[in-house]
């Protein structure tokens, strides 16, 4: 990683905070830019660990909720609902992540194509589901049944395949599972933090033996760009996707896809 820019850590920095949260796949983002400017981690790490910045950009917004929720939790038999149903919500992807590392970061994370290919899958279905009219029967994340976290959380599952995304693979589910359009992404949003904090923790300690102090000022720099864009698109999403929904991120992913695959076929 010694010979990478700070130029280019801060683009990759600044593109994964600004597609964390929304359904466009961050990583896709990230793995295929990197692939077009020449950037290589060592064994990936960069991608991931990046990842920080957008963790602390939830965590700072979400504060204050966090706060009441770890006061209230002893007592108040809601709040133990919601952290046991994201708990349940994350264990799929937790287990295959792990069980899957390797071949998930050696081979698919290795595939432009591939990821090319879930992008434009992917805003299909985001743009059919979008289009479908729905009526919700879950409006506060608090109270979904534990059956539907689970689903929620099977659903998050797909996104290990890179291009699919987290968010999207978790709005996506909710919204088959009756959740109306906003409080399914704030729910990817809660998912979010300990599916993100597991997955940088894994993968820290994966790399451990191979990471140098070298690695730190490019990872630093895509840390704090990650956490600046992320922290605006957390603030301004979910009033978003309540008035809009969710059609605009279905085409980008759509232009994404087919541009990469094109650019492959010319660049390769």
């Amino acid at each position: 990683m010694e010979s990478q820019t700070i130029v280019e850590a801060l683009l990759l920095g600044l593109l994964e905070g600004l597609t964390e949260f929304i359904p466009v796949s961050s990583t896709g983002h990230i793995l295929l830019a990197g692939h077009f400017l020449g950037f290589h981690s060592t064994g990936k790490a960069f991608e991931i660990l990046i990842q920080l910045g957008a963790i602390l950009a939830i965590l700072s917004v979400y504060f204050g909720k966090l706060w009441q929720m770890l006061i209230k939790l002893p007592s108040d038999p809601q709040t133990r609902h919601f952290v046991i149903g994201i708990l349940i919500a994350f264990l799929p992807a937790a287990v295959i992540g792990a069980v899957g590392h390797d071949f998930i970061k050696n081979y698919l994370f290795e595939s432009p194509k591939l990821i090319c290919s879930m992008l434009i899958i992917g805003g299909v279905v985001l743009l059919v589901v979008d289009r479908i009219n729905f009526k919700p029967v879950h409006h506060d994340v608090e109270r979904f049944p534990l059956s539907v976290y689970l689903k929620i959380g099977l659903f998050q599952s797909l996104s290990l395949i890179p291009g699919t995304s987290r968010s999207g693979s978790t709005i996506v589910g909710a919204l088959l599972m009756g959740v109306d359009k906003r409080a399914a992404a704030e729910f990817s949003f809660f998912l979010a933090m300990p599916t993100m904090v597991g997955a940088f923790a894994f993968d820290l300690f994966k790399n451990r033996n191979v990471l140098t102090s070298a690695d730190l000022p490019i990872i630093s720099v895509g840390f704090i760009a990650a956490f600046v864009a992320a922290l605006i698109v957390v603030r301004f999403l979910l009033d978003y996707v309540s008035r809009k929904g969710y059609a605009l991120f279905g085409w980008w992913r759509l232009l994404v896809g087919v541009a990469g695959l094109a650019a492959l076929m010319v660049w390769g």
